[in-house]
């Protein structure tokens, strides 16, 4: 079992560098949605796709049951994914120069093209390779590579009493080098005395 760490904030507020980039390449990509129905509206540039949506762009998938985009005058969209009760919108991204995934669910996801950032509200989650954090509220910057995660909805504090943390585990950076360093030499075993007579106590 490779070690790891793992960290409850008690404060309610986590800030945390976690190495996982999102795929560069993915901006320059195009949308492409999925869905059972959409509804249109050219005046106000808003689409609202429902019923077993897909949105990817790239390596970004964002699966829920409804996804609105939204498009600004310079072209960057903005979706926001919302789910049921049983069904939760699911986030996945490739990670820039490796073979691995940043991956996430909450009752809702906002995810920005133009600031390359994706917020989790309620029930939120998010797993980078094997590093993962929970909370009720987690936005994640792309281009700054960090977390900001809290106890309570919309970037708060849970109150006292709430019994609501934030919750991550963080994986030591050096665990490969740990793993591959030698173990101490173990002790000889002590051998048993050959050919070595009793001695007899004698009697005054």
């Amino acid at each position: 079992m490779k070690p790891y760490l793992q960290l409850v904030v008690i404060a309610g507020i986590l800030l945390v560098p976690i190495a996982s980039r999102a795929e560069l390449a993915d901006r320059d990509k195009p949308v492409h949605i999925e869905a059972d129905k959409v509804t249109v509206d050219d005046v106000k540039k808003v689409q609202t796709f429902d019923g077993n949506v897909q949105m990817v762009k790239g390596t970004l998938i964002i699966r829920a049951p409804r996804i609105v985009v939204t498009q600004d005058e310079n072209g960057y969209q903005r979706g926001v994914a919302t789910g049921t009760p049983s069904v939760l919108p699911r986030f996945r991204q490739k990670r820039e120069g490796v073979d691995e995934y940043i991956e996430g669910e909450a009752e809702r996801i906002e995810h920005d093209a133009k600031l390359e950032k994706t917020e989790f509200f309620n029930r939120a989650w998010v797993k980078s390779g094997l590093d993962e954090v929970r909370g009720q509220f987690i936005s994640y910057d792309a281009k700054s590579e960090n977390y900001f995660v809290t106890s309570g909805p919309d970037g708060t504090r849970a109150k006292p009493g709430s019994g609501d943390r934030v919750r991550a585990v963080i994986q030591p950076k050096n665990k490969d080098a740990a793993a591959a360093a030698p173990t101490p030499a173990t002790a000889p075993m002590l051998k048993g005395a050959q050919n070595i007579t009793p001695r007899q106590e004698t009697t005054q």
